[in-house]
């Protein structure tokens, strides 16, 4: 017979890790819950360009077989000694919508929001897999005078952000952990994984500024709720192959060229700064339309932006940003929330910059043991 006291006796195993699955590398991080906070075991990534015939750093669209085998890889490579996990689905293989209903029962609202999220999904509704939040209301502090108005006040609104994922995605990553032996119970996009990584408690609405390689995803966070998503459809790769096509020089080159210079403004380099300059002036705009936009809609001003993914790992790039946001600008710390070595404190602040949608999603993880 069992002892029923033996998992009061015997350390319960809760190493978890989180598998970040992105356009050109595929990133790593195991975490354990030890004495009731989250400790770094070890993490890695591997580039998904060579197993493509491409270089480092580009964005590739690999099948799920060979995903499964650079997931593998990677498990060998950075000793993970786990397999129970959460898997990340990219922003762009999924569809996020804001949308108002109706201020109806929970139970009504449960079965008017399919029909209303139809609107918005521009396949049959079969095809999918949806999901949906109900957004707390914000408390009005405003005092309530008695004014004289023909106005009638508006009617009130309840906000909804409806997920939805197509079932052929959901398919092929089930595969993809299936081949690659991994435990996982669950997939979540990767803008809650980062959200949970790098933001605490803002008082004020916030915005993360993910450049990864084939895109920069922007997200404006309120009470740690996404009001705002949006891709730029140029990230750090499009800066190596306007560096190759400038300067008549390898793919291989140029991404040389950009992680040792990066943008740091130096005189003898002035013809690379300005190709880089090319590409970061069209996301930077396109993120500033963003945040203005989404201050006039709601008169409220964005606190702070921060800073993530591997592409904002070049020199300088904290400060050009400085200059094109007019607010706060910070580096993400995707491990501020784990426990990690004292050696390797200055080493993630910039080789962990592309970690916290892995963080974001070992710290869920780790959730199921409470």
């Amino acid at each position: 017979m069992d002892n029923p006291f033996k998992k009061f006796f015997e350390p319960q195993d809760t190493n978890v890790i989180g598998v970040d699955i992105g356009a050109s590398a595929i990133k790593i991080v195991q975490v354990a819950k030890v004495k009731g906070k989250a400790v770094l075991k070890t993490y890695g990534s591997l580039a998904l360009g060579p197993y493509a015939g491409l270089t480092i750093g580009q964005a590739t669209n690999l099948t799920p077989d060979k995903i499964s085998g650079v997931i593998m890889d990677l498990l060998k490579e950075a000793n993970i000694t786990t397999r129970n996990s959460g898997v990340s689905i990219p922003l762009r293989q999924s569809l996020v919508s804001l949308i108002e209903m109706p201020p109806l029962p929970e139970k009504e609202l449960q079965s008017m929001i399919p029909i209303e999220a139809r609107k918005f999904i521009p396949v049959p509704i079969n095809e999918v897999t949806l999901d949906w939040w109900l957004i707390p209301k914000e408390e009005d502090k405003t005092f309530d005078f008695e004014t004289v108005s023909n106005q009638e006040p508006p009617k009130p609104k309840t906000e909804v952000l409806v997920v939805s994922i197509h079932n052929e995605i959901l398919n092929s990553y089930s595969a993809i952990v299936r081949d690659a032996n991994l435990h996982t119970t669950f997939f979540e996009i990767e803008m809650f994984a980062a959200i949970r990584s790098l933001i605490d408690r803002e008082l004020s609405p916030v915005m993360i500024f993910d450049m990864g390689a084939a895109s920069t995803k922007l997200y404006i966070v309120e009470r740690g709720i996404i009001r705002k998503s949006h891709i730029v459809n140029r990230g750090s790769q499009d800066i190596t192959l306007s560096i190759s096509q400038g300067l008549q020089i390898t793919p291989e080159k140029a991404e040389k060229i950009k992680r040792n210079l990066g943008n740091s403004g130096e005189a003898d380099a002035k013809t690379i700064y300005g190709i880089i300059d090319l590409t970061l002036d069209y996301i930077f705009s396109e993120a500033g339309t963003v945040l203005l936009g989404y201050q006039k809609r709601y008169s409220k001003s964005i606190g702070r932006v921060y800073l993530t993914g591997g592409g904002v790992a070049m020199k300088g790039f904290l400060e050009y940003a400085k200059s094109r946001f007019q607010t706060e600008v910070v580096m993400g710390d995707p491990f501020a929330k784990v426990e990690t070595p004292a050696f390797l404190g200055e080493i993630l602040k910039t080789s962990g910059l592309d970690f916290a949608v892995a963080v974001g999603l070992a710290l869920r993880k780790l959730q199921e043991f409470d």
